[in-house]
């Protein structure tokens, strides 16, 4: 949660705040944790990453590698009747690495929509038991489920839902990464120098932009934090586990070695080795709950990334509007002889002589003109700066709505599997005491 003062009320109302009032911001969310069918592309067309395939090749410098394609499918969105054949879907393969191209294009194309993240390329905050590995065949599978979610974000988007280069994505195989590139997106990325002279010097930050980075950040650690937690209990949880597969093999010996209690221990030892081979199972489901956590973990970047490109389009602005004021302050000097700070051009005057009716007037033209284009200059950069923030808090509304019902269900089906889990627990130690009663 974050926490403000009295002199912030507005910037939290305007984060915090779970109501939305305009209508056109309800239709912007989305409803269910992953999609609703509320874009014109989810209406006309169905989207799936089906399954991940391991291939091996050469890369770019001839050296062998190992690497996993996805297969995307695309269907018409049509009804089929009963009995009726759905369509046949369109496929083709995609690398993790022509995912990531996608939405680095998206992140440049639209600065002021927070893009959906991709998966973990590499298992992060996993417990000690889960293999790491990106070819492992359970990570495999998740990525697969984060991609399919990644592509149904996009397309559930109102504005990147309508992209050509996202559809060119979906349905073309071969040329997609040629027609991408020639976007051009690549020469509009800003450096990252740049973004940060610009987040050090703006001299009038927009104090809701301020607020959003603020919360940003603080989620970022929460849930870095949150799922380190869930990794420890996972080790101790595995260990719980494995203790029960103890007790079931001592069971079982000692059932060897007795006649009367032999079927009770026997029975016993069985319901904890039961008991104990479920863990693998249990923690497995764990992970899909932990990588809801993290596409949220991955969103604050995202978040992040259009309040840097807000503090440079501020930053733009204020230099702008200050290159503006000193021209015209140039011309002042011109026009009324006066020189108020120290200027080389000054110093040259004195020593050598003033300059002539015909230069003074010449200069004062050219400055006129330069004047009128710094104006025009600041009007542009103005209107580019409130469009911005026109529409990426649209953006982050629709975001806000989103994200609070997604964690909201992540956070309580992962509370019901617990509990579910210690239920069997406990049956599991009554069905053993049912067997020591009839021993």
């Amino acid at each position: 949660m974050m926490m403000a003062d009295s002199g912030s009320t507005e910037e939290v109302a305007v984060i915090g705040n779970t109501d939305i009032t305009s209508a056109e911001s309800e239709n912007n969310i989305i409803n269910t944790v992953m999609v609703e069918k509320g874009t014109a592309l989810l209406r006309k067309m169905e989207i799936n990453v089906a399954e991940s395939e391991k291939r091996t090749g050469k890369n770019t410098v001839n050296m062998q590698e190992t690497y996993t394609v996805y297969l995307i499918e695309t269907r018409p969105a049509e009804t089929v009747l009963e009995g009726g054949t759905p369509a046949t879907p369109d496929t083709l393969w995609r690398r993790y690495s022509e995912f990531e191209l996608l939405r680095t294009y998206l992140l440049v194309t639209y600065p002021y929509i927070i893009i959906p993240p991709l998966p973990e390329k590499r298992a992060e905050f996993v417990w000690h038991k889960l293999s790491a590995d990106n070819l492992d065949p359970d990570f495999v599978e998740r990525r697969r489920v984060g991609l399919e979610n990644f592509l149904l974000r996009v397309a559930s988007h109102p504005v990147l839902s309508n992209d050509k280069i996202f559809f060119l994505f979906l349905t073309e195989e071969k040329g997609w990464r040629e027609a991408v590139l020639e976007t051009g997106f690549q020469d509009k990325v800003d450096s990252r120098l740049k973004s940060l002279s610009a987040m050090f010097r703006v001299k009038n930050p927009d104090k809701r932009f301020t607020a959003l980075k603020h919360y940003s950040d603080e989620l970022n650690t929460v849930i870095s934090q949150l799922l380190r937690v869930r990794a420890k209990v996972a080790d101790r949880l595995y260990g719980v586990y494995k203790v029960h597969g103890n007790y079931g093999r001592v069971f079982s010996e000692w059932s060897a070695i007795e006649k009367e209690m032999g079927d009770g221990l026997q029975s016993a030892g069985h319901h904890m080795d039961t008991y104990a081979a479920s863990i693998d199972d249990i923690l497995e489901e764990e992970e899909h709950y932990a990588d809801q956590l993290k596409e949220y973990l991955f969103y604050t970047d995202a978040v992040r990334s259009v309040c840097r490109k807000h503090e440079l389009i501020q930053y733009e602005l204020e230099m702008a509007a200050q290159d503006l004021v000193h021209k015209k302050q140039q011309k002042e000097e011109l026009v009324t002889g006066t020189v108020r700070v120290f200027s080389l051009k000054g110093m040259t005057s004195k020593l050598f002589g003033q300059e002539s009716q015909e230069q003074r007037e010449s200069r004062l033209a050219a400055l006129e003109q330069s004047i009128q284009e710094g104006e025009e200059m600041v009007k542009e950069k103005n209107t580019e700066c409130q469009e911005f923030v026109r529409t990426a808090w649209e953006d982050i509304e629709r975001f806000k709505e989103q994200k609070d019902k997604d964690l909201r269900e992540a956070l309580i089906s992962y509370a019901i599997m617990q509990i579910s889990m210690c239920k069997k627990g406990i049956q599991v130690w009554s069905n053993a005491k049912d067997c020591f009663n009839k021993m």
